[in-house]
């Protein structure tokens, strides 16, 4: 890898963690969005495995767009991104849309990255922190890939009751 590339992986990789920081601040303010939560029947895991028929999945998240409940999953795919909607009843990919520039742009190549890293799926990574956090009683909202101290991590957001909890889950 070149001086210039391993740069820009760098930075793309920083953006990601700023870009996942301010979703997951973002979140934990959100008291409508635990409660939109209660209309979503497929779970962050199932969303994963939707999308990953459009490539391999690199993030992922709940969202209120619009004020309606929203799953959104990153993934890649011969160098491409893409945003992948999946329907948070039936589970089924809704949309496909690529990403081409932008902060989402920027994201996803950091998330790409970290996840170049790793040796297990964010769908593990989601499995080990539920289990983690006591079962059946946390419900997974997001999951983003990132770099903690030399290491690739999953930052997996919880709600456990009317509370968030992020995890940092080991994933390299």
């Amino acid at each position: 890898m070149h001086r210039r590339e391993l740069i820009v992986l760098t930075i793309a990789g920083a953006m990601a963690g700023f870009a996942s920081s301010a979703i997951r601040a973002e979140e934990h303010s959100d008291p409508a969005l635990i409660k939109a939560m209660d209309d979503a029947k497929v779970t962050l895991q199932q969303g994963l495995a939707a999308a990953a028929e459009k490539g391999q999945p690199i993030s992922a998240k709940f969202e209120l767009e619009n004020g309606k409940l929203q799953l959104s999953v990153y993934t890649a795919k011969d160098g491409k991104f893409s945003e992948v909607i999946v329907d948070h009843v039936t589970g089924k990919v809704t949309k496909s849309e690529d990403i081409n520039g932008g902060e989402d742009l920027a994201a996803a190549k950091g998330q790409s990255a970290a996840m170049a890293r790793t040796k297990i799926d964010l769908e593990a990574a989601v499995e080990r922190s539920v289990a983690q956090a006591g079962g059946t009683r946390a419900r997974p909202v997001s999951v983003f890939p990132g770099m903690k101290a030399g290491h690739a991590v999953a930052n997996v957001t919880l709600i456990a009751g009317q509370q968030f909890k992020t995890i940092d889950q080991p994933i390299d």
